[in-house]
């Protein structure tokens, strides 16, 4: 069967198509997934960064109970995981979870590491570098920001505080969303993805079967069936169709009353030598 022309046009043609749409829709949904989770952690980013601007008038009054209701409140909120204060030596201050609160963070932990990896502790991060993944208790993916508090003219010149100017970062906000809608697109859109490669693949290979049959197939099977009657003797009409296919029929055409006149000289002459060994055994 894949000694056929049809199957060896074909063959070739749909291994390529769907080779090129795999590779292209792969490094499509690359492309997508790079992009969604860089949008996420801008998003997360910008949420953290609210946050510290709007718990900034209740920590210049040292207003814990603003403070501790406000972190709760945002840790209330669907998708949140957990949102921590902490201060310059790691200890919790303010948390969604008040089991946390007193508790130490570990410097060498990740998201932690990539301020204190070296001597001084770094004091600005890229958004990239401020974010961190792992999986909670229950096996679900998160998505982590650490966003450093700084110490402003404000919190250095309140009376209430005794912040010096010299200390550049007060604390740490930490905060942790849920990435399962996220990735739940992210499935969504591999099966868009996976159902759009199909569609391709078959209108491609459709589309191409169908241009082949009527440009190159049947003009071809209408010359071999033409080369066989006209090889059997039979007397036909020039043969009509695409250029290429005209000129091929004409050149079997001429071939073949070629050789009709050869085999009828070639039969006269045997005729004549027959009758002329006749003629000497007379």
């Amino acid at each position: 069967m894949l000694r056929s022309l049809a199957a060896k046009a074909v063959v070739p043609v749909a291994l390529t198509v769907t080779g090129f749409v795999v590779v292209c829709c792969s490094l499509l949904y690359g492309y997508i997934r790079a992009d969604m989770v860089s949008a996420a952690v801008r998003q997360e980013i910008g949420l953290a960064d609210t946050i510290v601007k709007s718990t900034r008038y209740a920590m210049l009054k040292a207003d814990r109970e603003t403070l501790r209701q406000t972190i709760s409140d945002i840790g209330s909120q669907r998708g949140v995981e957990h949102v921590r204060v902490f201060n310059k030596k790691g200890l919790v201050m303010f948390s969604a979870d008040p089991r946390e609160i007193g508790a130490l963070v570990d410097k060498e932990t990740e998201g932690c590491s990539e301020c204190h990896a070296g001597e001084t502790p770094a004091l600005r991060l890229g958004p990239m570098e401020q974010a961190r993944n792992f999986h909670n208790a229950r096996g679900e993916e998160v998505l982590a920001i650490t966003a450093p508090i700084y110490n402003e003219a404000g919190c250095a010149e309140a009376a209430c505080h005794f912040h010096p100017e010299g200390n550049r970062v007060l604390g740490t906000l930490d905060i942790g969303l849920s990435q399962h809608d996220l990735r739940s697109n992210l499935i969504n859109l591999q099966g868009r993805m996976v159902v759009f490669c199909a569609m391709v693949l078959v209108l491609t290979v459709g589309g191409v079967l169908a241009l082949l049959r009527r440009n190159v197939f049947v003009p071809l099977y209408r010359l071999r069936g033409y080369a066989r009657t006209v090889a059997g003797g039979g007397e036909l009409p020039a043969l009509g169709g695409a250029e290429e296919v005209e000129e091929i029929g004409g050149h079997v055409r001429d071939l073949s009353a070629s050789l009709r006149r050869c085999q009828e000289e070639l039969s006269a002459a045997r005729q004549r030598v027959a009758a002329l060994e006749k003629r000497l055994e007379e």
